[in-house]
């Protein structure tokens, strides 16, 4: 897999999850969009640990700047 994702995107991505999780822990998220919510987050920090993003890759996205 190649490197598509920048520091800055991974840094946003893991707020946000660390957000779902606190907002989820805290009881302000219930119900089913808890849960989809909570999925989504689980897969913002497994793209953030692994700086590719499969998505990105379907979109044609690519935020890091790689010199050659």
């Amino acid at each position: 897999m190649k490197v598509n994702m920048n520091g800055l995107d991974r840094g946003i991505r893991i707020i946000i999850a660390i957000t779902i999780a606190v907002l989820f822990w805290q009881g302000l998220l219930v119900g089913t969009l808890a849960y989809i919510l909570l999925a989504l987050a689980v897969i913002f920090v497994l793209t953030s640990l692994i700086s590719f993003c499969p998505l990105y890759t379907l979109l044609g996205i690519n935020t890091c700047k790689i010199k050659k």
